[in-house]
C-alpha cells in the first residue's frame, strides 16, 4: 500500500480530492480553522454549516455525529468552545457565528426519513464491558461497537445517560431528544444493563473474567460540600442531589427565598429550577466574581431574565438555623488575589466581615469529583489490573460534555489497539480542490441571528418547558451564510504571480503580504512570514489564511489567474484503504 505521503505527491497536481499527513498541512488546517482546533471532538464546523446553507440538513448532523456523537443534546447544551474561537468574533468582525444553534439546527431539521450511516469494521469477537452510560461512557461504547467489538455498558442508575439525563434540567435537554440519540448508539448492538452497581450487584472481577477489556467511564457523582456548620440541616441540598430529584419529577423544598453557592453550569440550573418551583428570590453566590463564573455569556443572560441575582466575592461561613431548618446563612466577604500558578487568581476571606441573608433553602452546587470507592476498595489496586482502561470525568475530573465525548473517542482508541494490535484509523487532512468560492461579501455584514425562547411566565406554567425554540430552515439559512469557510485555503502561485498588487488593492482585510521569508517551527511547519513594504525585498505574495474572510476579491481581480483555492478538512482515515475514499 503506498503511504500517504507518495499519495499526496502522485496527486498534487491533480483535480479530485487527495490526503495529506504533512505536518505543514496539519498546522495551516490548526491555524486557519479556530473553531474546530477549539472543539475538543475537533468537529468540522465549516463542513457542517456549509451543508446547512445548502439545506443539507442529514448529512450535516452526520458530520456533527462523526465527530460528537450526541449533535441534537451538544447543539443545546454545549459550553461552546468554538464560538469563543470563532475568527467572526474578533475585534471589528462582529459577533461570533452561532455554531452551537447550528449544530443544533441539523438536528431538529434533518428529514424523518434520514438515515444514519456507519462504517462498520468486522465483529473482532472481543468483548468489552463499559461502566458508565454518560457521555464519556457512551462514547467509549460507540467507537468500540463500529470497530467490530461487542460492548456492554453497565450503569447504576435507572436510566442511561448520567449527567445528561440526571444533572441537567429537561428544559434545555428534552429527555425524548436524549433518549433517542443514545438509542442511535445503542441500535449497534450495544447490551445495556441499568440500575447494575459495579462491587454490589457485579464484582469487577467477576467482569475481568468475562471480558477482555473494561472502561470505567461513571464520571464524577461525588459531590463537593461546603465543609461549614449546619450543612445538615434540612432544606440543604447538594446541587447534583437536587437536579436528580427535580430530573426525576420530584419537587424539592425552596421555600420562598432560595440561595445557591457556585459558579457553575450546575448551580445556574439549581437556581431556574428553583425559580420554576416557586421560590420567588433565588441568588447565586460565589467566591470570584461574576465575570470569573465558569459559564457562557448565553446562561448568564438567561438567569438575569429569570430575575436570578449573581453575586460574587462572598464565601459561606455557616448555616444558620432553628428546629432543624434552614432560617439562613453567613457568608464572609472575600477579595481576589492574583497567584503565578493556575487558577491565578484566588479568593481570599476578608477577617471581621461577616453578614447574613435569610434563606430558606440553601443549594451548595460546588461540582462533582470522581468517586473511585465506587468500583474499587483500597486493597484491590485494581487499576494495575491488565486490559483496564478510563475515560472521561473520572480521569480528568470536572468538566463539560463535550470534553468527555472527545475523551471517550480517545480511549476507545486505545482499548482498540489494546485487543487487535494495530492502529486502524489515523488523522490526516483531506485536500479537494475548488473552483472558487460563492461566499458574497455581503455576508459579512448578517448580524446574528437571536434564539427564540418562550416566555417567562410559559417557564414557570411548566417547569419541562424547553426554553430555547430552536432555528427555523430560514433562521439556520441567514445564520449559516456568517460563517467565513475557514476549511478554504486560499493560495498564490509565486511562479505565476506578477506582482501587480490588485489583490492587495482590493483585499477588505490585511490578510495579503508582501513577504520576504519564512520562518519555521521545529517540527517543519510554517511559524509565521517575514513581511516587508518593499517591492524590491519581496519574494513572493502570500495569503494569510487566519485573517483571510474567503470573500474572493482577489480570485476576482487577479490578471493571471495564480490564485487557487482547497478546501482543506482534518478527517479520520481508514489505514486498511489504499485510496482513503
Amino acid at each position: 500500500m503506498k503511504s500517504s505521503t507518495q499519495f499526496k505527491q502522485d496527486h498534487s497536481s491533480a483535480s479530485s480530492p487527495y490526503f495529506s499527513d504533512d505536518v505543514r498541512d496539519f498546522s495551516q488546517v490548526e491555524k486557519s480553522i479556530p473553531c474546530q482546533e477549539a472543539c475538543p471532538a475537533k468537529t468540522n464546523v465549516p463542513g457542517y454549516i456549509r451543508d446547512i446553507y445548502e439545506e443539507k440538513y442529514g448529512r450535516a448532523y452526520e458530520i456533527n455525529r462523526a465527530c460528537n456523537i450526541l449533535p441534537g443534546v451538544l447543539g443545546r447544551i454545549c459550553s461552546r468552545p468554538c464560538e469563543e474561537a470563532c475568527r467572526h468574533g474578533n475585534d471589528n468582525n462582529g459577533d461570533s457565528v452561532a455554531i452551537c444553534y447550528l449544530k443544533r439546527s441539523c438536528a431538529d431539521l434533518k428529514s424523518p426519513m434520514h438515515r444514519i450511516i456507519e462504517g462498520l469494521y468486522t465483529p473482532t469477537g472481543k468483548k468489552v464491558a463499559v461502566i458508565g452510560s454518560g457521555p464519556a461512557g457512551l462514547a467509549v461504547a460507540h467507537e468500540l461497537a463500529v470497530m467490530g467489538h461487542k460492548v456492554t455498558i453497565y450503569e447504576s442508575e435507572e436510566k442511561p445517560g448520567g449527567m445528561l439525563m440526571y444533572g441537567i434540567p429537561e428544559f434545555r435537554l428534552p429527555r425524548n431528544l436524549l433518549l433517542s440519540e443514545i438509542e442511535n448508539i445503542l441500535r449497534l448492538g450495544i447490551d445495556l444493563h441499568t440500575s447494575t452497581m459495579i462491587g454490589k450487584d457485579i464484582n469487577l472481577e467477576d467482569l475481568h473474567d468475562i471480558y477482555d477489556a473494561i472502561v470505567a467511564a461513571i464520571g464524577c457523582m461525588k459531590p463537593r460540600t461546603l465543609e461549614v456548620a449546619g450543612e445538615g440541616l434540612e432544606n440543604v441540598y447538594n446541587g447534583l442531589d437536587f437536579m436528580k430529584m427535580v430530573n426525576a419529577g420530584q419537587t424539592p423544598y425552596v421555600g420562598e427565598k432560595t440561595v445557591v453557592i457556585g459558579a457553575g453550569f450546575t448551580a445556574v440550573d439549581c437556581a431556574r429550577s428553583a425559580v420554576r418551583l416557586g421560590a420567588s428570590q433565588v441568588d447565586i453566590h460565589m467566591r470570584k466574581t461574576v465575570e470569573l463564573m465558569r459559564i457562557d455569556a448565553h446562561e448568564k443572560v438567561e438567569a438575569q431574565y429569570e430575575h436570578i441575582g449573581l453575586h460574587g466575592l462572598m464565601q459561606p461561613n455557616r448555616i444558620i438555623g432553628e428546629n432543624g431548618r434552614v432560617t439562613g446563612i453567613e457568608f464572609l466577604r472575600t477579595r481576589l488575589e492574583q497567584t503565578d500558578r493556575s487558577p491565578y487568581r484566588v479568593s481570599v476571606p476578608i477577617e471581621n466581615s461577616e453578614f447574613v441573608i435569610p434563606a430558606d433553602t440553601i443549594i451548595a452546587a460546588l461540582g462533582q469529583t470522581p468517586d473511585k470507592e465506587v468500583i474499587f476498595n483500597r486493597a484491590q489496586q485494581s487499576l494495575t489490573m491488565e486490559g483496564y482502561f478510563s475515560a472521561g470525568d473520572f480521569v480528568s475530573g470536572s468538566s463539560d460534555v463535550i470534553h468527555a465525548i472527545a475523551d471517550g473517542k480517545r480511549c476507545a482508541q486505545e482499548v482498540d489497539h489494546y485487543l487487535t494490535g494495530i492502529v486502524r484509523k489515523k488523522k490526516m487532512v483531506r485536500i479537494e480542490p475548488c473552483s472558487t468560492t460563492d461566499r458574497d461579501r455581503s455576508f459579512d455584514f448578517i448580524s446574528r441571528t437571536a434564539m427564540d425562547t418562550i416566555g417567562l411566565s410559559e417557564r414557570k406554567a411548566q417547569l419541562t418547558a424547553e426554553v430555547e425554540s430552536g432555528f427555523n430552515t430560514e433562521q439556520a439559512y441567514e445564520e449559516s451564510k456568517r460563517c467565513y469557510l475557514c476549511n478554504l485555503r486560499y493560495e498564490i502561485d509565486p511562479q505565476r504571480c506578477i506582482y501587480c498588487s490588485a489583490c492587495i488593492d482590493v483585499m477588505p482585510k490585511d490578510c495579503i503580504k508582501m513577504v520576504k521569508g519564512i520562518v519555521f517551527e521545529d517540527s517543519g511547519a510554517y511559524q509565521s512570514y517575514e513581511t516587508s513594504q518593499y517591492w524590491n525585498q519581496a519574494t513572493a505574495i502570500s495569503i494569510d489564511n487566519s485573517k483571510c474572510i474567503r470573500c474572493g476579491k482577489c480570485l476576482e481581480v487577479c490578471p493571471m489567474d495564480c490564485i487557487s483555492v482547497h478546501k482543506t478538512e482534518l478527517v479520520e482515515v481508514d489505514l486498511a484503504s489504499e485510496s482513503f475514499e
